[in-house]
């Protein structure tokens, strides 16, 4: 059999003590993953299977043999069978009386039967001491051990959880989604068949007002995304800045001069330069001198 990556990460160093002999009942999955570890840990182990010459895709250095002929070899066994299957443990009751079974089995369905899976194995074989373990570790974890990222955990973490952060991260997904959201409704009132149903002003203030909400909303998704990286040096690679702090120029250059725009001094006079009023003309100054005389 080829080895595979796992092969090359051992648990543990082989101590120069023969360690005892294993039994594992099956030759699924979960058998040959558990085999595998076993075997970098210096155990031996024997595989029993009810047709010992087609089994394949075994670790190097594992022994497959028939149910009765593994079940005499150790003390230990590991059913790593369904528990549709363990009828065939009634003809083995005499070997098995005095030995460890290990259940590693677990039901697809809570209250599935009467009984647990290591009661119902008690039953089928009185003599024999059950013991219920590895249930909780999936094959896939077996197997990828050291190389699956999600096990690892950082140590003597003094403050798992940060409310400043679980702050951000939540204003960062609402501002995301309710900026999509006007920009959706921004984006349909644009279609000709939907602004020619609404009058002016409201399509005025669907445009301008929400418009703004809009940018706001989204510009302030992107600082929220930045947070205190904006400024840090870890962040300029090559003394460039990122692409969302590029992005944020154009935005906020808008916002600013709209900011301006919108104080009342300035405000004031923009409306009256809509309406009509021009600097030193004729008209604005016959309607100054018509306000002073009224």
């Amino acid at each position: 059999m080829e080895k595979t990556s796992a092969d090359s990460l051992p648990l543990t160093v082989n101590s120069s003590e023969k360690q005892e002999t294993v039994c594992i009942f099956g030759t699924g999955d979960f058998g040959r993953s558990l085999g595998l570890k076993m075997l970098q840990c210096g155990y031996s182990i024997v595989f029993g299977s009810r047709n010992p010459r087609m089994s394949s895709l075994l670790p190097n250095g594992a022994e497959v043999l028939s149910y009765s002929e593994a079940a005499q070899k150790s003390d230990i066994i590991i059913l790593a069978v369904h528990r549709e299957h363990y009828d065939f443990l009634t003809e083995l009751t005499e070997l098995l009386n005095g030995k460890i079974l290990v259940d590693i089995s677990n039901n697809l369905k809570i209250n599935q039967y009467p009984e647990s899976n290591a009661e119902y194995l008690a039953q089928l074989v009185p003599g024999a001491h059950v013991v219920k373990a590895f249930n909780t570790i999936s094959a896939w974890a077996l197997q990828s051990g050291a190389l699956d990222a999600s096990r690892q955990a950082t140590a003597k973490k003094e403050n798992p959880f940060s409310t400043t952060t679980a702050w951000l991260n939540d204003s960062y997904i609402s501002l995301g989604i309710l900026g999509f959201f006007l920009f959706v409704l921004l984006g349909i009132t644009s279609l000709p068949s939907v602004s020619n149903a609404v009058n002016w002003r409201e399509f005025r203030f669907v445009q301008s007002k929400l418009g703004y909400l809009t940018l706001i909303l989204c510009t302030a998704h992107t600082l929220v995304y930045g947070g205190k990286r904006f400024l840090s040096p870890s962040i300029l690679k090559w003394y460039l800045p990122s692409a969302y702090v590029i992005a944020l120029i154009i935005p906020c250059t808008v916002l600013v001069i709209k900011f301006i725009l919108i104080l009342p001094c300035i405000d004031r006079t923009l409306t009256r330069i809509r309406q009509g009023w021009e600097r030193n003309s004729k008209f604005s100054k016959l309607a100054l001198n018509v306000k002073t005389h009224i």
